[in-house]
């Protein structure tokens, strides 16, 4: 009927556009945990951060880059704070290493600088095939099992103790309330549902609020907060010889993060060349790496493209138009930051878990066959949970990895770059001592 009446381009253009709305909006749906979970994460108890200044920031940045995403590189990718780097922002840099969070936000923005300076240069591939897969592999697992452990420690199953470290906590109504977050997540996931994550989110939450554990919001709506944590971040108290470890390690897990998505999510969804490279990939990276230096400036842990991109790629975003629309679904969420305040930890932790799960699947295609691929994949891995930090973990990665395949006799094997990275790993695990 809709042919007859409008040319067929025409007609073909309309069901193109509704497509990409359909597309953006299924985006924003599978991500839009993320404006809760981040400020949460960040506005734990001792880092000082204020949740609603964490907010706005959070949803500054998911709308403006994913905006440019669309706008500059033309991808129906979504930009937002990137899950790992925000518990390494809130629970190493700042409670473990006691660094004020606006210095914290100053390491973010320089990690920024540093990644949009690679971006736009011959550097950037350098790095990139320079890189181990193994290690990238490696460490997406190691930061899955972070996310775990955060998640298992706002359910309260994991607690401190002074002679194991970690002991099994009280099994109390958050671990129940963590239970039913899973079961609803995982009913859902089966089935494709976008609303799998702010459903396990929404049901614990108002579980908690009927039954008395949790204090619903005297309002839901209030004014954006640009006055706590905008442009708050102290640049030049970051540049100390002591943070630059951090700055490198956020880079790199940036740029891991990075190309794993775009590689990742454009090859299975056909957003490629004839060569197969990713269509737009280096305007791709260029806006990842403004988002993290944006983040910086804006009040809140480092800015990375989503996987769950791909769930609007699947449903017909094809273009920046996809991404537009994304953009413009998270402005009202600037608005909700006493709803978001409301919801309890522990019923965030589910998906902090199965996103920790979604991460550690990479772990598949780790190839332990030999000791020197084996050894430098395994302690990158265990480093980042067991230091809580994700740049011990890529540091002692890329020196191991340069060390053994010397003593194996490969040395030949590794790239001029590779041995750039092994020697300034361990340049900068000397100055992290």
């Amino acid at each position: 009927m809709v042919a007859s009446i409008i040319p067929m381009d025409q007609a073909q253009s309309a069901r193109g556009i509704y497509a990409e709305v359909i597309g953006g909006m299924t985006t924003f749906v599978t991500m839009a945990y993320i404006v809760v979970v981040n400020p949460g994460i960040l506005a734990t108890p001792g880092t000082g951060i204020p949740f609603s200044g964490a907010l706005t920031a959070t949803v500054l940045v998911a709308s403006s880059m994913t905006l440019l995403m669309g706008v500059y590189a033309r991808l129906p990718f979504a930009v937002a704070p990137g899950m790992g780097l925000n518990a390494f922002f809130a629970f190493t840099i700042v409670l473990q290493n006691k660094v004020p969070w606006p210095v914290a936000l100053g390491i973010v923005f320089w990690s920024g600088v540093l990644f949009v300076i690679v971006s736009a240069t011959p550097l950037r591939d350098h790095i990139a095939l320079a890189i181990p897969p193994a290690l990238r592999a490696a460490a997406s697992a190691g930061i899955g099992l972070l996310l775990t452990l955060v998640g298992l420690r706002n359910a309260g199953l994991i607690v401190s103790d002074p002679s194991t470290v970690v002991r099994m906590g009280t099994l109390d109504h958050r671990a129940v309330l963590l239970l039913v977050g899973i079961l609803v997540a995982a009913v859902l996931l089966r089935r494709d549902n976008p609303f799998a994550f702010l459903a396990a989110i929404s049901v614990a939450t108002a579980l908690a609020w009927a039954l008395g554990y949790e204090r619903p919001p005297a309002r839901l709506l209030s004014t954006p907060d640009f006055t706590s944590t905008f442009l708050a971040l102290d640049a030049p108290g970051a540049l100390r010889v002591s943070f630059l470890p951090a700055i490198v390690g956020i880079f790199f897990t940036d740029l891991f993060d990075s190309l794993s998505t775009f590689i990742g999510v454009a090859t299975a969804s056909g957003l490629t060349d004839e060569s197969g490279r990713p269509l737009n990939l280096r305007r791709g990276l260029f806006v990842d790496a403004v988002a993290t230096l944006a983040s910086g400036l804006a009040g809140t842990s480092p800015g990375t493209a989503y996987v769950e991109s791909v769930a609007g790629i699947r449903m017909g975003g094809r273009s920046g138009v996809a991404s537009i629309v994304t953009a413009l679904c998270f402005v009202p969420c600037f608005f909700l930051a006493p709803l978001a305040s409301a919801v309890p930890g522990y019923a965030t932790a589910s998906v902090l878990i199965l996103v920790g799960v979604a991460m550690f699947r990479s772990i598949a295609s780790l190839d332990v066959s030999s000791v020197e691929d084996a050894v430098p994949a395994f302690m990158t891995l265990v480093l980042i949970p067991l230091t809580l930090s994700i740049t011990q973990g890529i540091l002692w990665g890329f020196l191991l990895h340069g060390l053994l395949y010397v003593v194996a006799g490969r040395s030949r094997e590794l790239s001029r770059t590779l041995w750039l990275l092994s020697i300034l790993a361990a340049a900068l695990l000397m100055l992290n001592r």
